[in-house]
């Protein structure tokens, strides 16, 4: 007689999810009753030292563990340490407003979270100003440079800022003087939604404040020094020349901003600047967006450095700059959503390193002044199809008395879209700039 086959093994519980609670100045006498029994029902809580110092331990008895710095890279081991264990993790305010329920949803995925949101800071700041919300730009210095600010900087526009301490609004009112914001009105929001909730303003040019709370936030009401040396900047490409540091390898203004409407940024997608010159191409496609990203690829160190000046002078200093030689150089960057080729067109298999590396879908814009590098665009125009178009601009100057027009050095330009493999016909686009020696000046 047969025995009947073993049952089949009973499955693995699931792991609880990890409770993401937000936490605001006020401690635990601000939360609501959900929060408060995530945290107190928690074997594990997680959080900066400040944050668990507000959790009262008769009410919350489960392990401490502050996060290590950096934090970022502490997330999947932390998470690994403690599976299984009823978790709870603090984050300050809203934890999906530039906080850590981010870095767990992108660790963990968001169904392995419960996450009970505090109002933000943002939010509290605009309660206090009378600002709206959905017409209030937020630009954090927590981790990041202040000088990002700069792309936000625009006539009667108010923005927030998350301070990174107590120095932070020193250097916000530094900055905005350097840019021609001086008139600026500034005021430093602290221990917003505590009991010992403060505030002060002043004007950017003479702020003379000396370090406060190091838990602030910082509004500006944007205003511009109509004296002020520095061009005023616009929020689409075709930036004045004058914004820039250069040497002469400048795409200018009026084909920089054809070579950007046929690079066509869109939120999130990475571009490769190939002869970088000055980095005008880079610099005008991460001011389209705050998620634009952009690597920069250039020879000559001097420039390379001076690209950076320029990210930081024009609010995106995540720029990155690699110096080196295309196509080498290209090796080991990721893979990129659009490029474009301002220089060194004639170095041997730099377009064929360029076309490999964009996927189905990808742009590939590429300008140059010569009849060598023309040629070689001539004949992939030809093979690959797109839009090749000549680009010239002529500015009114002087002559004798009277005024007429000098020619600048005519740019050609191929744009192309890579295709599908299930589609036989290309998008076409559009481009400009440059020449076989980086960003020649036009």
């Amino acid at each position: 007689m047969s025995s009947a086959p073993p049952p089949p093994p009973a499955p693995a519980p699931a792991a609880p999810p990890v409770s993401v609670v937000g936490l605001g100045a006020d401690g635990w006498g601000g939360l609501t009753a959900p929060a408060r029994a995530a945290l107190a029902g928690a074997e594990v809580l997680i959080g900066g030292p400040r944050q668990l110092d507000l959790l009262p331990p008769e009410e919350c008895g489960g392990l401490r563990v502050a996060w290590p710095s950096p934090l970022r890279p502490a997330v999947p081991k932390l998470m690994a340490e403690h599976a299984g264990r009823r978790i709870a993790v603090l984050a300050s305010g809203d934890p999906m407003f530039y906080g850590i329920g981010r870095a767990l949803s992108e660790e963990l995925g968001a169904d392995s979270l419960h996450v009970l949101p505090h109002p933000s800071s943002m939010s509290y700041a605009c309660a206090r100003l009378g600002w709206p919300v959905e017409d209030t730009e937020v630009i954090t210095a927590v981790g990041r440079p202040v000088a990002r600010l700069a792309a936000a900087l625009f006539e009667g526009r108010r923005v927030l800022v998350l301070s990174s301490g107590a120095a932070t609004p020193n250097e916000i009112a530094a900055l905005l003087r350097e840019r021609g914001f001086g008139p600026s009105r500034m005021r430093v929001l602290e221990q917003l939604g505590s009991e010992h909730e403060d505030a002060y303003e002043g004007i950017a040019q003479s702020w003379e404040h000396p370090p406060g709370d190091p838990l602030n936030l910082v509004a500006v009401e944007c205003r511009r020094d109509p004296a002020a040396p520095a061009p005023r900047l616009g929020a689409t490409p075709g930036l004045p020349d004058a914004a820039y540091e250069h040497d002469g390898q400048l795409t200018k203004r009026h084909v920089r901003a054809a070579t950007l409407c046929a690079l066509a940024p869109a939120p999130g997608e990475l571009l490769w600047d190939i002869g970088g010159g000055s980095g005008s191409i880079g610099i005008e496609w991460m001011r389209t967006h705050p998620s634009c990203r952009a690597v920069t690829v250039e020879r000559v160190t001097e420039r390379a450095e001076r690209i950076t000046r320029n990210a930081a002078a024009l609010g995106v200093p995540g720029l990155r700059v690699v110096t080196g030689a295309a196509p080498a150089a290209l090796a080991q960057l990721p893979a990129p959503d659009a490029v474009f080729i301002g220089g060194g067109l004639t170095a041997p298999g730099l377009l064929d390193a360029a076309w490999e590396a964009l996927s189905p879908g990808g742009r590939l814009v590429v300008n140059t002044v010569t009849l060598e590098s023309e040629a070689v665009l001539t004949e992939r125009y030809r093979r690959h199809g797109g839009e090749l178009v000549k680009l010239a601009v002529a500015h009114a100057v002087p002559v004798g008395g009277f005024t007429g027009w000098r020619q600048a050095m005519p740019v050609t330009q191929w744009s192309v879209t890579k295709p599908h493999p299930t589609t036989s016909t290309t998008t076409q686009t559009r481009t400009s700039t440059s020449a076989d020696g980086m960003d020649q000046t036009i």
